[in-house]
């Protein structure tokens, strides 16, 4: 049975960096957000394998189901320019500094992980469903309400601006 949770973490590793190599290098918007959408999927099976089964229920059903479909509404109702050629001559310096920012953030977190060793930790205390319910309709109950009136009033002024671009004012 460890042998295929294995195989599933290399599954899913593969997913994600598939995914986010397709987010990033990807010249579409669209194309980015289906490399965005592989990616977060390939998180939730991650919650899957950690046996957080409801962790990954909302993975998916936020990010990947309210989310992307609100980011690609955005890329749909607006226009983007190309750029011309300052865009394209920019993008080597730009993939060049991305690379370097990437490898000194890896670097120095690979030092830190080799020359520190780990602490051990106790096993977490298991959250049934019902306490997460009732800590998120109560304790937390506002800060999503208040989530939702953001991605809301942002999908509002999406739509706001298309018009008044398209009408011409």
């Amino acid at each position: 049975m460890e042998y295929m949770a294995k195989i599933a973490f290399g599954f899913y590793t593969l997913i994600i960096l598939a995914g986010s190599i397709l987010a990033v290098g990807a010249k579409s918007l669209v194309r980015s957000m289906v490399g965005l959408i592989a990616t977060l999927l390939g998180v939730a099976g991650m919650y899957m394998l950690l046996n957080a089964q409801f962790m990954a229920l909302m993975q998916i059903l936020i990010y990947v189901g309210a989310i992307c479909v609100l980011i690609f509404f955005a890329i749909m109702l607006t226009r983007a320019d190309d750029g011309g050629e300052e865009a394209q001559s920019a993008s080597v310096r730009q993939n060049l500094l991305a690379l370097l920012a990437v490898l000194s953030v890896g670097g120095i977190l690979g030092w830190l992980v080799l020359t520190r060793p780990l602490a051990t930790t106790g096993v977490p205390v298991e959250v049934t469903i019902e306490k997460l319910g009732l800590g998120l309709l109560g304790t937390y109950g506002l800060a999503f309400e208040l989530i939702s009136v953001v991605l809301l009033v942002s999908m509002a002024g999406a739509v706001l601006l298309t018009w008044e671009r398209r009408n011409g004012k």
